[in-house]
């Protein structure tokens, strides 16, 4: 199946992302999927799975990629858990109309009490600036606890 990863004229974006062709912070990556932040964080690790090959949507996926960003999540929650010590870990992906990345990429965000899961897809905006300037030492953190578990 060949899959068009041109959006009117232009690349998609999470082939940029996942490409590592825009800045990111990248935490983990392998032959299949490159993990980077959020670049508006919904807590700090706030972290994407995104398949190196373009895809929009996980029913596209050759078996290799399914099981890459399947691994790809348990490794990151295992590590956010170990840094952060969260209530629980969100895991989703939005696929579709909602997509703005019109590239399948996977959310794994740390929650905790008082947050239901829900709570990431609130239309009001939050205040994440001091999780922004954060980025930087999240992304060594977090890659060096992934380096340790890998």
């Amino acid at each position: 199946m060949t899959v068009n990863h041109k959006l009117e004229g232009m690349e998609c974006m999470g082939c940029a992302l996942a490409k590592k062709d825009l800045s990111v912070h990248v935490v983990y990556e392998d032959e299949f999927v490159c993990c980077i932040l959020d670049h508006d964080p919904f807590n700090e690790g706030h972290t994407l799975i995104l398949p190196k090959q373009h895809f929009r949507y996980v029913d596209e996926f050759d078996s290799e990629t399914a099981i890459a960003v399947m691994k790809a999540s348990q490794l990151l929650s295992k590590a956010l858990k170990n840094i952060f010590n969260p209530n629980g870990i969100t895991v989703c992906q939005n696929g579709g109309t909602i997509d703005e990345l019109s590239h399948y990429h996977m959310h794994i965000v740390p929650r905790y009490e008082n947050q239901s899961f829900a709570s990431f897809y609130t239309e009001e905006p939050w205040d994440n600036e001091d999780l922004k300037e954060k980025l930087p030492r999240t992304r060594n953190e977090l890659a060096k606890v992934i380096s340790e578990l890998f």
